[in-house]
């Protein structure tokens, strides 16, 4: 399913793409890049609607934020910002900087369970 984006956030995607944080630096090469998790493409710095995603995965249609120290301050944001997403379908997860670089095997095992549920939900509808 296409997703509609703000064509004027690609040149910032392509920005943030060139310089990762460590935590998605980490994540990409470790557990999401050339589909070394259960096989799905997952792309980096996604544009969709009017946001940009760290990763999405389009099959799944999966968000995956990782939250630096600055998202304590932009809760109310950050939940506006997942409502407008969910509206198109796309389920967002999010992760703490500290959850990847402290704790990738359990932060991994989650995401696996909620790949898992997912796919689950997606064969089982019609």
């Amino acid at each position: 399913m296409y997703i509609p984006y703000n064509k004027t956030l690609t040149q910032k995607a392509r920005q943030n793409r060139k310089n990762p944080t460590p935590a998605e630096k980490k994540l990409w090469y470790e557990v999401l890049g050339n589909k070394q998790l259960d096989n799905l493409k997952f792309t980096r710095q996604k544009p969709l609607g009017e946001y940009i995603v760290d990763f999405y995965c389009a099959e799944l249609m999966l968000a995956i934020e990782i939250d630096g120290d600055t998202h304590a301050d932009q809760e109310q944001y950050d939940k506006r910002r997942t409502e407008n997403l969910n509206k198109y379908g796309i389920e967002v997860v999010r992760y703490t900087n500290a959850e990847v670089l402290n704790n990738l095997e359990g932060m991994y095992q989650n995401l696996c369970e909620r790949i898992s549920r997912i796919k689950s939900l997606k064969s089982a509808t019609p």
